[in-house]
């Protein structure tokens, strides 16, 4: 039996393609939610980033992960890279309506 055809790697891999795609969308609608934000704090002249409010959700998500036993250095890793690329789109969203 290869790992083509074998069965349980076969369910497994499945449910981790489902996994992956619900990821996904559920990223796709926290961008939706952090571009409202941007348009936000650029309409009220608010800087694209927050320290205080990035620190607290890394806090709570640190702490999130450790409950479901997940790495915590890990789980502030992910956050980070999502809250670099949302400060990026504030940054566009100010520069374009300038």
């Amino acid at each position: 039996m290869t790992q083509q055809t074998d069965p349980e790697l076969l369910r497994l891999r499945d449910s981790i393609d489902n996994i992956d795609a619900a990821l996904v969308h559920l990223l796709a609608e926290r961008f939706k939610c952090t571009q409202q934000v941007g348009e936000y704090k650029a309409q009220h002249g608010l800087p694209p980033a927050d320290p205080s409010r990035e620190a607290e959700q890394i806090a709570r998500l640190r702490a999130l992960a450790r409950t479901a036993k997940l790495d915590p250095d890990f789980a502030e890793k992910f956050l980070s890279f999502i809250v670099q690329e949302v400060i990026r789109h504030h940054e566009a969203i100010k520069t374009r309506r300038g």
